[in-house]
């Protein structure tokens, strides 16, 4: 294990039965207070952004608001919320996906893609990956191209990467913890 895997996973806290019993929630917000450690994130996740020849970061909501945002700063580059339907103003542009148990909808500004842009969608966990799997497909039907998804931590026993690998088409899913 390197010495940042080391930092991250000392800063999240595991919080059993929640939301529901039986679920081991992975709690970031002490990773997130500790100035050092969300730093160290910050500056891994930006690292993987230029790496990818990415010109814009699309954060997915909620806590994909918090990573993505510093990340695309500290990379020079733009931001752009996913957002959940109904939340933006103007015209905007809609993925549906299935849930568990019912579907979604996620949305973005329809002008703030365009075929010039490459694409890294940021987000803090990657479980079973429906809403990633639907992120990219808005990122394409925008014009734009995926540059990759990276994640803070990947739950692999949820699945996503299979889910992924097909919308994925060849760009790269970079997780800086996996458990």
């Amino acid at each position: 294990m390197t010495g940042i895997e080391e930092l991250l996973l000392s800063r999240i806290r595991d919080v059993a039965d929640y939301p529901a019993p039986g679920v081991l929630f992975k709690d970031i917000t002490p990773l997130l207070a500790d100035p050092a450690a969300f730093t160290a994130l910050t500056d891994a996740l930006a690292g993987i952004a230029q790496s990818s020849g990415a010109t814009k970061v699309v954060g997915l909501e909620a806590r994909g608001f918090i990573l993505g945002a510093p990340v695309a700063v500290r990379a020079g580059l733009g931001f752009i919320p996913v957002r959940k339907a109904g939340k933006l103003p103007g015209a905007t542009l809609g993925q549906a996906y299935d849930l568990e148990y019912g579907s979604a909808e996620i949305e973005v500004h329809a002008e703030d893609l365009s075929a010039d842009d490459r694409v890294l969608v940021v987000d803090d966990v990657l479980a079973t990956g429906g809403t990633a799997e639907a992120s990219l497909q808005l990122i394409r039907r925008a014009g734009a191209e995926v540059a990759g998804l990276a994640v803070l931590m990947e739950l692999g026993f949820l699945g996503g990467r299979a889910r992924l690998e097909p919308t994925l088409a060849g760009a790269p899913l970079e997780a800086l913890l996996r458990l």
